[in-house]
């Protein structure tokens, strides 16, 4: 018995400390909000939810701030691409006011979540043409 209850102890702690550590990464402050974009297309983000006015939704289900970039699930309802994963990769300007950041749609038609975060990232360094071939686009608040 006291090897059984050693046993289920032994199993207990290793099942609690033995788990991988999860990344808690959240909206960066910069991104949260109402913006448009250079096209003058509206959006309202939050740490949750990206919403492309008037009907595009996108469920956020990682933040990766590191390496700047989101994962979202597309909601069912949206005008194309319904029920798929997209990858949206981001980046903060300096010097280029009015608009505050930038994103790159990389991926938005996966069919998993894993799919999405595979895609090759978006090009930075080179911001109008960056984003498979195309420029960013970019953000300015919209009150």
């Amino acid at each position: 018995m006291k090897k059984l209850l050693l046993f289920v102890f032994f199993l207990s702690v290793v099942s609690v400390t033995g788990k991988p550590t999860h990344r808690n990464d959240t909206i960066p402050e910069f991104m949260k909000g109402k913006f448009k974009d250079d096209y003058g297309i509206k959006y309202e983000i939050n740490d949750t939810l990206w919403f492309q006015l008037p009907k595009s939704k996108y469920r956020i289900i990682k933040w990766n701030l590191q390496e700047q970039y989101l994962v979202a699930r597309n909601n069912d309802g949206n005008p194309g691409e319904g029920g798929l994963y997209t990858r949206i990769d981001f980046m903060e300007f300096k010097n280029m006011s009015p608009w505050k950041w930038g994103y790159c749609l990389t991926a938005y038609d996966a069919k998993t979540d894993v799919i999405a975060e595979s895609m090759a990232k978006a090009d930075r360094k080179h911001p109008k043409t960056g984003c498979n071939g195309f420029p960013f686009s970019r953000m300015k608040e919209n009150y």
